[in-house]
């Protein structure tokens, strides 16, 4: 896995890690934006393990780059999911942000989890 692979695995770790606390503590510009959008509170809960279980996977992926494909893909359908949630909210300019989560991820799986 080259340097610059395993750079992006660890921003994306990093941003998706602090995506899922964000949720767990509930977070205004997090649960705010849910609510909105018509997420059911429900699942916020899961959605956070979710993006907590992307971020290791991506740690973990250095290491073992089977789980970090799994994870970058998991994180990249996740984000996919996010960005048709705003637009089915109509809250187009929100669309940016879950592509920027699921940016650094893309970019590591892209780059290649394998040597």
């Amino acid at each position: 896995m080259s340097t610059t692979a395993i750079v992006f695995a660890l921003v994306g770790a990093l941003m998706v890690g602090f995506s899922a606390y964000s949720v767990f503590a509930r977070a205004e510009f997090v649960v705010g934006p849910l609510a909105e959008y018509g997420v059911p509170e429900s699942i916020w809960t899961f959605l956070g393990v979710a993006k907590a279980a992307g971020a290791v996977g991506l740690v973990v992926g250095i290491f073992v780059p089977l789980i970090g494909v799994a994870a970058a893909v998991g994180i990249a359908l996740y984000f996919a999911g996010a960005v048709i949630t705003t637009f089915r909210a109509k809250a187009y300019a929100h669309a940016v942000f879950p592509v920027m989560y699921a940016a650094p991820a893309v970019v590591a799986l892209t780059l290649g989890f394998s040597g």
